[in-house]
């Protein structure tokens, strides 16, 4: 059936997230209430693309911006391309600082083209969009709570997997509500960094030793996040990526050792180069001038949409993967 498209505008609010959190490497993920809002609209041709706020002037203005490419590929799924789309970012979440800005973007794309299709929610569900920005991105613990809100725990599911199951292979995810007491600070950094050269860092193998502590970290983490919060700073231990990359990123290293050893629950937030802080620093503390902090709530809403026909409410939690 050909696609019918909406004649008004279509806005979608994305949060920052924070990949890892310490041993959960790809697999756990938080939201955290620092917003990027587009707003997208179908047009007679071409493309236009504005940005505000982070990324202005750096970021291409033409089909090549992620969240066009994003939308690009979302309307392929759906059946078909509009005649043209102008797309208005305004940009709050810091670029290549290891805060989701790419998994927002893509996210933010998936749903505005849903968003701008008549039955767009239909066409492509909740638990497709997952999967479908989990692909674009190539890996869920980002889009995860980027999309769902909240304390994610993603991961794939293999075509073997999914025949014994009977879902669809490709990325799932729960959504878990989060302790009150997790208080998330970001301490984020002037430089940047970029995910593809803190993966050139990671070795091919890793000892067994280290996987299974960082198998019985994660497990630790889920439950000191939900239930515990007494015991992240013991939960948050990794022996599988962050000492691997911290060369790469001495200023991180170095503050996470010292917020660690005050007794802050800090670990590298995604690929890096900001430091996320689950538990508030002690009065006084100073990570120094490079640095700047800011305290931030969960963001337990993940991506909401206005306008177009892909209200929040009609949003499925169980398709998704949301867990009450």
């Amino acid at each position: 059936m050909p696609l019918s498209f909406v004649s008004g505008p279509a806005r979608v609010r994305v949060p920052a997230t924070s990949a890892n959190l310490g041993p959960g490497f790809d697999a756990l993920g938080l939201a955290l209430a620092l917003y990027d809002e587009v707003t997208a609209r179908v047009t007679s041709s071409g493309c236009r693309v504005e940005v505000t706020g982070e990324g202005a002037g750096e970021l291409p203005a033409d089909d090549t911006h992620l969240v066009v490419r994003a939308m690009r590929t979302t309307f392929d799924v759906l059946g078909g391309q509009p005649s043209g789309v102008a797309v208005d970012c305004v940009n709050r979440i810091p670029q290549a600082r290891g805060l989701g800005s790419s998994s927002a973007a893509i996210v933010a794309g998936v749903q505005l083209a849903r968003a701008l299709v008549t039955d767009g929610g239909q066409r492509l569900d909740d638990a497709g969009a997952l999967r479908l920005a989990a692909e674009i991105e190539g890996h869920p613990d980002n889009v995860a709570p980027c999309l769902l809100g909240g304390f994610t725990i993603a991961w794939t599911e293999t075509a073997e997997s999914a025949a014994r199951t009977g879902v669809l292979p490709g990325a799932r995810a729960v959504s878990l509500p989060i302790a009150p007491a997790v208080q998330p600070v970001v301490f984020i950094p002037g430089e940047r960094g970029l995910t593809s050269v803190a993966r050139a860092a990671l070795p091919a193998t890793v000892p067994h030793r280290d996987a299974a502590f960082n198998a019985g970290r994660s497990a630790l983490l889920v439950h000191a996040l939900t239930t515990e919060p007494g015991l992240l700073l013991a939960a948050t231990e990794d022996r599988l990526h962050q000492d691997y990359r911290a060369a790469g990123m001495p200023g991180t290293a170095a503050l996470l050792t010292a917020l660690r050893a005050a007794g802050v629950t800090a670990v590298v937030s995604g690929a890096g180069p900001t430091v996320l802080a689950l538990t508030e620093p002690p009065a006084g503390f100073d990570p120094g001038m490079d640095w700047i902090c800011q305290r931030l709530s969960v963001d337990v809403a993940g991506a909401l949409v206005e306008g177009g026909r892909l209200g929040h409410a009609e949003r499925d939690p169980v398709a998704a993967g949301r867990k009450s």
